[in-house]
């Protein structure tokens, strides 16, 4: 059996070794075509995840490739997570509740700490789900219902994911899963025309037939909604007797900063990213386990320190009350079980042992010239020209990263300048 079929067909957790970043993409790209269903690839943070899009998009430009990000804000904060990112993580989840049986290749990138924290359930995506087309005859004040229902916010301009605006029988919005925003020009009750528009200088730039809508919001604040998040407030924490900013918001049907923070008290269940993607292969970058630790340690400070502060009557912003971390987030033992039946692939830069559980795929990282740069003395264009040379003698292929067309010219008038010619640009 090749290197190639192992990575591909061994069954429980197999660590490949020396694949550092950008070889990396590579072999995840193999990996997604050869699977049937979406892979899910777990970065430590967040700059890992961007560098490896970008990879993926540059090396494999036939996969499709979601991003799931954490929220961008503590555990146990006040504040929420910005609307951006709200509207990116339900957009990925809208696009796996919809997967066809034949779809292309597609990769899940997201990171340890959203991999961590539960999410609604696919239910919700599914209830969720509006569509309308050109020609139909729709409620508009339904769909103004549904747009603030669903976590959409009423603007007078709309320029971001997740906001609408209304102006007589125009109604813009910005679909969370969408890459333009839409204007819908109503006739009545009828949906004449749907345009998307720049949301720069609002100008129109062309036509849709059709439009599918999906919650931008993880809450739906509905009645049920209400009433379940009234229910299990009183139940986890008691008679509601002081003033509560939150059990009041709520109460009334209001958003309430940081309200997500509760988020199980709003679902009869919550789901996790593994249960969305229950068929999927997995694979892992290094230091994984390092950040799943650091980020659980994490969590179970803020949670001490918000259950501290709720017994100390004479400090402010007693009111935060803190679920347990284990109804907001996975513990070790729930991740262990995720990925305990599945395919792993955990990436590292160092050699491996041939084992049932290890293999080097022989990959090494790129010279930098970092330590001739740290020299008194040493021109680094010299060295790098020794170096090419050397690896010419030994007939292997060369390639230069630059940052830039600019620099890529200016690199290749260096190296002539310092022997080395017969370079092409790409």
């Amino acid at each position: 059996m090749t290197l190639h079929d192992r990575i591909l067909t061994a069954s429980g957790t197999l660590t490949l070794g020396e694949a550092p970043e950008g070889y990396d993409a590579l072999v995840l790209a193999d990996i997604a075509r050869a699977a049937t269903a979406p892979v899910l690839h777990i970065a430590r943070d967040d700059a890992r995840l961007n560098a490896l899009a970008e990879a993926l998009a540059f090396f494999a430009p036939d996969l499709e490739v979601l991003r799931f990000p954490a929220w961008d804000c503590l555990p146990y904060d006040r504040v929420s997570p910005q609307s951006e990112v709200v509207a990116q993580r339900m957009a990925t989840l809208a696009r796996l509740v919809r997967l066809g049986p034949k779809e292309k290749p597609l990769v899940v990138l997201a990171t340890v700490n959203a991999a961590l924290q539960r999410i609604p359930p696919r239910q919700m995506l599914e209830a969720g789900a509006w569509g309308a087309a050109a020609g139909d005859r729709i409620d508009l004040d339904g769909l103004i219902e549904y747009l603030t229902l669903n976590g959409y916010n009423r603007t007078g301009t709309v320029r971001e994911p997740g906001e609408y605006a209304v102006r007589g029988g125009i109604v813009d919005l910005y679909p969370p899963d969408g890459d333009t925003p839409l204007r819908l020009d109503m006739f009545g009750d009828t949906l004449e025309a749907i345009r998307t528009f720049d949301p720069e200088d609002q100008l129109t730039t062309g036509k849709r037939q059709r439009m599918d809508l999906v919650p931008v919001s993880e809450i739906h604040l509905d009645d049920d909604a209400i009433r379940r998040f009234r229910a299990g407030y009183v139940a986890a924490f008691g008679a509601v007797s002081d003033a509560d900013p939150l059990y009041e918001a709520v109460s009334e049907g209001r958003k309430h900063h940081g309200m997500e923070h509760w988020l199980p008290l709003f679902h009869d269940t919550l789901d996790t990213l593994f249960g969305y993607l229950a068929d999927s292969t997995i694979t892992l970058d290094q230091l994984v386990d390092d950040a799943r630790e650091s980020r659980l340690d994490l969590i179970k400070d803020y949670f001490e320190a918000r259950q501290t502060a709720l017994k100390m009557k004479n400090l402010e912003g007693t009111s935060f009350k803190p679920l347990p971390p284990s109804e907001l987030y996975l513990d070790e033992e729930e991740w262990q079980t995720h990925l305990g039946d599945r395919q792993v692939r955990v990436f590292t830069p160092f050699a491996q042992p041939d084992s049932a559980s290890s293999l080097s795929l022989g990959a090494k990282e790129g010279r930098n010239f970092a330590p001739e740069r740290q020299q008194d003395g040493v021109n680094v264009f010299d060295a790098l020209a020794a170096h090419i040379k050397a690896l010419r003698a030994s007939k292997k292929r060369i390639a230069l990263a630059s940052w830039s067309a600019g620099a890529r010219e200016r690199l290749q008038g260096v190296l002539n300048d310092h022997g080395v010619e017969n370079t092409a640009a790409t």
